[in-house]
């Protein structure tokens, strides 16, 4: 069989990454188009590619245009006085991808004007990302949202990630990494700009310890997490082509509500562990042999070691990857033995299953210690 040519062809675990792009992009567009504040939307690509290939496969700019595209004439509410507009920047290095980016928009008719700006640039990456940093500053009712799909890995910093999130929560990040490449050269003859990327990351140390390419991935969101803070969020998605062709989309944001939203995303693509996609074949298997961290014995720990609020617990919840739904099912079982007390402020016993686990509560200093809950 010949083997298809990854330049003209969109591959399996490519699809999956833009299937992941667009289901959170379609959920992220609802929530700021709505959110009675955000005038514009700004959507950026960083390698954009050429959107459309051979076999028919559609990228990242197309799929991103589909959303924009439903989002603005059938998603928005009919009760916002004013939609926001929605801008898309597309770039690529490649003049000759730009060009037939251009035509598949044009031939598929995904863009109209009043929906917003349309820009095809062909610009370095070092240079649209120094760019991004100081324009997300002068952003007042306006957010961004950056896709980065590099050719590799060498030019991507974590300082860039930083830069491009350090601006009064006005942008989020999803990052596409080829993870089973850095693993691999991590452990035996170590490039400079990988050696540089995990000297960056303050996880140098931890390299040798490691057991497999999961450990690995796990590692990079933790060295993230530690460089960017505790003001942001970090999580992951791994995307397994075959035994040895790992990918990884990382995801970064200041808003707990956005985060909320890709979680939600991912476990709509994964619904048995929300955290990855397996090609093992001739159709796309959502189960793989990585497991999940276990939810049930992190939340035992976390609220053995004190009584925890449900604003506590909801954050808890999302930075371990899960979603309020799943908490809220360990914790009534619990409740349902006698194994967890739910108080109420006054000290008095909050009704059945009434958690208060999520981002309405959340948001709301008096509503943030609802309830505390204390493993009997």
């Amino acid at each position: 069989m010949q083997k298809k040519n990854i330049k003209t062809n969109l591959l399996n675990h490519s699809n999956a990454k833009v299937q992941l792009l667009g289901k959170y992009l379609n959920r992220y567009l609802n929530i700021i188009s709505n959110d009675g504040y955000t005038e514009k939307i700004n959507v950026f690509d960083l390698f954009c590619g050429q959107g459309e290939y051979e076999n028919g496969g559609e990228g990242s700019p197309l799929v991103s245009l589909r959303q924009i595209k439903d989002a603005y004439y059938t998603s928005i509410s009919k009760k916002s006085k004013k939609k926001p507009k929605i801008n898309c920047y597309f770039n690529d290095i490649d003049e000759n991808k730009i060009n037939i980016l251009e035509k598949a928009i044009i031939n598929k008719n995904l863009h109209y004007k009043n929906i917003g700006e349309l820009v095809l640039t062909t610009n370095d990456y070092l240079i649209e990302v120094q760019r991004l940093s100081k324009l997300f500053k002068t952003f007042k009712n306006e957010k961004g949202f950056v896709f980065i799909d590099p050719y590799g890995y060498k030019e991507v910093k974590a300082l860039h990630i930083k830069q491009l999130m350090d601006c009064n929560k006005k942008a989020e990040v999803l990052l596409w990494l080829p993870i089973q490449f850095m693993y691999r050269f991590s452990k035996n003859e170590t490039p400079e700009s990988l050696q540089n990327f995990i000297n960056e990351l303050g996880i140098s140390n931890e390299i040798e310890n490691l057991n497999n390419v999961w450990d690995f991935i796990d590692l990079l969101k933790k060295g993230f997490q530690n460089y960017l803070g505790n003001n942001f969020f970090v999580d992951n998605f791994s995307l397994k082509k075959e035994e040895n062709s790992v990918f990884c989309l990382y995801f970064f944001t200041s808003h707990i509500k956005g985060f909320e939203k890709m979680l939600e995303a991912k476990w709509d693509i994964d619904s048995e562990q929300g955290k990855g996609w397996n090609y093992g074949g001739n159709q796309p298997s959502l189960f793989y042999d990585h497991k999940t961290n276990p939810l049930v014995e992190k939340l035992e720990t976390f609220l053995k070691d004190k009584p925890r609020t449900n604003g506590e617990t909801y954050e808890f919840t999302l930075r371990e990857g899960f979603l309020p739904k799943h908490t809220n099912e360990i914790l009534a079982d619990w409740q349902q033995i006698g194994k967890l007390s739910v108080k109420l402020g006054n000290g008095e016993n909050a009704r059945k299953k009434a958690f208060y686990n999520s981002y309405n509560y959340y948001k709301n200093p008096v509503d943030f210690s609802k309830v505390k809950f204390k493993i009997q």
